[in-house]
């Protein structure tokens, strides 16, 4: 039994390289109008987009890519140091018109068949729980998918990635742009020991300000500003112990 509803191949994906495993899961917004028109453009051969699976608002799963394909989803992206991240992941477009329409919510029906679908596979592939993510994990300068709406704490109680419960947000002293030395290391350290995409340079630059933001998106929703609260950091450590 599959969740797979559908099929509708898309013309833009090639030969993942050899040899390699897909130990990646990769979780997107459509972030369009309708779901219709993003199935339509990840098939279309132009746009030279596309994922492995579209899950729309009403838990329908159409399959665009053979999974033992290399799906052209993730565009200029890295995590955990590897920067080919089509080669080692499978996509999975989720129907939502994200940020630029209001961040909508993911509707029940959805959520669950995306939890199924998710679980279906890890079963076939060795994805670690720390590489089940978003889109804005893997290029958080670009993207902003699946969103702060997204219920990553609901996957990770199905046994999909890994959640730790945010530490409340407190008054207390942050990091922000602009900020230098050892503290801020320590923050891009355990960013990139976590996976991002961030260099350990003990300045608080534009990308750490992007990562950050990544970060507070998929563990710390309840705000996303970009700056180092107590929270924000607290919630890492407790990731760190976690994984």
């Amino acid at each position: 039994m599959t969740i797979v509803t559908q099929e509708r191949l898309s013309p833009n994906f090639n030969d993942r390289p050899e040899p390699v495993r897909i130990d990646m899961l990769v979780l997107h917004y459509t972030g369009m109008a309708s779901t219709a028109d993003a199935v339509d453009l990840l098939c279309s051969p132009e746009a030279k987009v596309s994922a492995h699976y579209v899950v729309d608002e009403d838990g329908q799963v159409l399959r665009l890519v053979p999974e033992e394909k290399r799906a052209w989803h993730a565009g200029v992206s890295s995590w955990a140091g590897v920067s080919d991240i089509n080669g080692h992941s499978i996509g999975i477009e989720i129907g939502n018109g994200g940020h630029d329409f209001g961040t909508p919510p993911f509707p029940e029906a959805q959520m669950k068949a995306v939890e199924t679908l998710c679980r279906e596979i890890l079963a076939r592939h060795p994805i670690p729980p720390r590489h089940v993510l978003g889109h804005s994990d893997i290029a958080p300068e670009r993207k902003s998918d699946p969103g702060e709406r997204f219920d990553w704490a609901r996957l990770a109680r199905a046994g999909v990635g890994v959640w730790v419960e945010p530490f409340p947000i407190v008054e207390g002293p942050s990091l922000m742009p602009g900020d230098r030395g050892d503290t801020v290391a320590e923050l891009q350290f355990r960013l990139a020991t976590y996976g991002y995409g961030v260099e350990v340079l003990g300045v608080y630059d534009a990308k750490t300000e992007a990562v950050v933001r990544a970060f507070q998106r998929h563990f710390r929703p309840e705000r996303v500003d970009g700056v180092a609260d107590l929270s924000t950091v607290a919630t890492l450590h407790r990731l760190l112990e976690a994984v």
